[in-house]
């Protein structure tokens, strides 16, 4: 897995120490030789306010590779959400920030205009949605994770009763711990939800925790990569309940959720969007298509 940033269309990722990207000038590619233009249309589509401040600031938890965190700087987001939100910036001639935020309070902070949208591999649901609209870009299902040996063999969901299990808040997997407690009976998970998942996989790492829950992007990166494979692995492969990440913009500000739209089917008919999977390993939750506000419909994922 290549973690390096991409470069497009004359703008490309990079954060500040407050958390914020900025964007340089470049060679106008992504990377792997793709030249991204501007689509004049799509540009055009953009709320007014959008186009004279030509920039959007993104909510991000950068917690959670491969989809955004920190590179070694402390400082910098890179990941594939970070990488994506450059490429789509770059189709509609503006600047994108992606900004580090609390996960929990993104949607609303997002509904009170602080942010213009969130992308942070959140998952689409029916609940979300009363809250914002979804850009519809990847899938992926929940895995297990425990400590490298899992001392306590777990390998299914069932096995967590009565163990001490960490999770992010307000993320789907917690809603799945919560519901899984109806087959515990008297043994009931004991659920210890934290702000970010860096300090929920501290309580797995340390022995405080038999598992966490995670996307399984991120566990397979926690289980693969070097600095990180020695203490963690998975309980086993399957995938609980696949859903649809998406990114997250307020109910009524259409515009900038269709212009999003337009932008990320443009990445997508182009190819800009597969080698992005590529470079970051993801290629197994590839959509065939976009959509918004797909909660609820079986995810079309493709290899």
């Amino acid at each position: 897995m290549t973690h390096r940033l991409i470069a497009v269309a004359g703008v490309a990722v990079a954060l500040l120490a407050g958390g914020c990207a900025t964007n340089g000038s470049t060679d106008g590619t992504a990377g792997g030789g793709e030249t991204i233009a501007v689509n004049e249309a799509i540009r055009q589509s953009l709320p007014a306010s959008v186009r004279d401040r030509g920039a959007l600031r993104f909510a991000t938890d950068p917690s959670y590779a491969p989809m955004e965190s920190y590179a070694a700087d402390g400082r910098t987001i890179i990941g594939f959400d970070a990488d994506l939100a450059a490429a789509l910036g770059s189709v509609m001639g503006i600047q994108i920030e992606m900004v580090r935020a609390d996960f929990s309070a993104a949607l609303d902070d997002t509904r009170s205009g602080e942010f213009d949208g969130v992308m942070s591999a959140m998952t689409d649901t029916v609940e979300r949605e009363k809250k914002a609209d979804f850009i519809n870009y990847f899938s992926a299902g929940t895995s297990i994770v425990v400590r490298r040996g899992n001392p306590s063999g777990v390998t299914e969901l069932k096995d967590l009763c009565g163990q001490v299990v960490a999770v992010e808040n307000s993320t789907v997997q917690e809603d799945l711990l919560k519901r899984s407690q109806r087959g515990c009976g008297k043994k009931p998970i004991v659920i210890r939800s934290f702000k970010t998942n860096a300090d929920a996989l501290l309580q797995v790492r340390t022995g405080r925790a038999v598992a966490i829950l995670n996307d399984f992007p991120p566990a397979a990166e926690l289980t693969t990569e070097p600095a990180t494979r020695a203490h963690y692995q998975l309980a086993s492969t399957v995938q609980y309940e696949p859903g649809l990440y998406g990114i997250a913009v307020a109910k009524n500000n259409v515009q900038l959720r269709d212009a999003l739209h337009k932008a990320l089917d443009e990445l997508m008919r182009t190819g800009v969007y597969k080698e992005l999977l590529l470079r970051w390993g993801l290629t197994t939750g590839a959509l065939e298509a976009s959509s918004i506000n797909g909660a609820g419909v079986s995810p079309d994922a493709g290899q």
